[in-house]
């Protein structure tokens, strides 16, 4: 059987959970500060069902910022003061019809650097972890894991 992640946007929480649903990692995440939706360009965070469709940054150091899912050097210097991709990137596949877009909305499960505001709706439609986390995650899970983001 299969583990699956299970993102709460309402308790801004990330799960890996078992096929009988014991918890085997859990984590403080932050969802878009929009809200959820699918609409290209809203900065929302897409509900439904997704699956794992690439992972990038395997041992990477943690402090890596990433452009174009391409490692661009080590936080903060490469950051230059942006919302900086850190440690491991997790990327997923919508597998509804309102969620099919996910991809090319380039929504992912990644690291960030302002992990004092994890818990909080804050992102741009991403889900976000320390980069601790996101890498602890990222070595969990297979390719094609399946996620479900509820509210």
């Amino acid at each position: 059987m299969t583990n699956v992640i299970h993102i709460s946007v309402s308790g801004q929480r990330l799960e890996l959970r078992s096929a009988a649903g014991e918890v085997l990692f859990s984590a403080p995440c932050s969802t878009g500060a929009a809200g959820t939706g699918s609409e290209p360009g809203s900065g929302c965070t897409p509900l439904g069902r997704f699956a794992i469709h690439s992972k990038h940054g395997e041992n990477a150091p943690l402090a890596t910022v990433f452009r174009a899912r391409i490692p661009a050097g080590l936080h903060p210097a490469a950051s230059r003061g942006e919302d900086a991709i850190l440690s491991r990137i997790l990327t997923l596949r919508g597998l509804e019809p309102h969620n099919a877009n996910t991809l090319s909305r380039f929504i992912y499960i990644h690291g960030t650097a302002d992990t004092a505001r994890l818990g909080s709706p804050v992102s741009h439609g991403c889900i976000r972890l320390s980069p601790q986390d996101a890498a602890t995650l990222f070595d969990l899970v297979p390719l094609h894991t399946p996620v479900l983001i509820t509210l």
